[in-house]
């Protein structure tokens, strides 16, 4: 009863401190993802693993997050860039008209102009769209991963109080 008694303080201290700092020093992990000893190994080694586990995956769904925005912004730059270049034709094209072509040319550039923009946008509408669904699915196996680790924190727990029970 005293393990059980001692344990259930540690763990009010261990939160009040964690929720104290919580929003300065926010690693991505659940909010269960503490330094837990309960006084059984066994359980402290599930524990462990679990947290462990969980810190893995929030890692490489960061990962796979940075590289979808990084590839969202390298496709929204490379349209923008293609985009300028088939502008500056066009205005070159009506500088080097005829004067009395100017009209037509300026007419034709302003066509290409509008085309190119459009163009453009609707690239990086796509590379955003696409962007986003990786980090929403990223974001879900993130919660999935905190999820499954306070399941296991939580039966390890139960492991643990129901050792010191006996």
């Amino acid at each position: 009863m005293n393990k059980l008694l001692a344990t259930l303080i540690a763990g009010l201290f261990a939160t009040s401190v964690y929720a104290q700092t919580a929003p300065a020093v926010h690693s991505g992990m659940s909010s269960n993802a503490s330094v837990t000893a309960t006084g059984n190994a066994g359980a402290d080694k599930d524990i462990a693993k679990a947290d462990q586990k969980e810190a893995k995956e929030v890692a490489k769904q960061d990962e796979k997050i940075h590289k979808a925005s990084t590839k969202a912004s390298e496709k929204k730059a490379k349209a923008q860039q293609k985009a300028d270049k088939k502008i500056a034709d066009a205005q070159e094209k009506v500088a080097k008209a005829d004067p009395e072509d100017q009209a037509k040319a300026s007419a034709k550039a302003e066509k290409k102009i509008a085309d190119a923009q459009y163009d453009a946008q609707k690239t990086m509408i796509k590379a955003d769209e696409k962007a986003q669904k990786k980090i929403v699915d990223a974001n879900a196996d993130k919660a999935k991963a905190q999820a499954k680790a306070t399941e296991k924190r939580s039966e390890a727990m139960a492991d643990a109080h129901k050792d010191a029970a006996k």
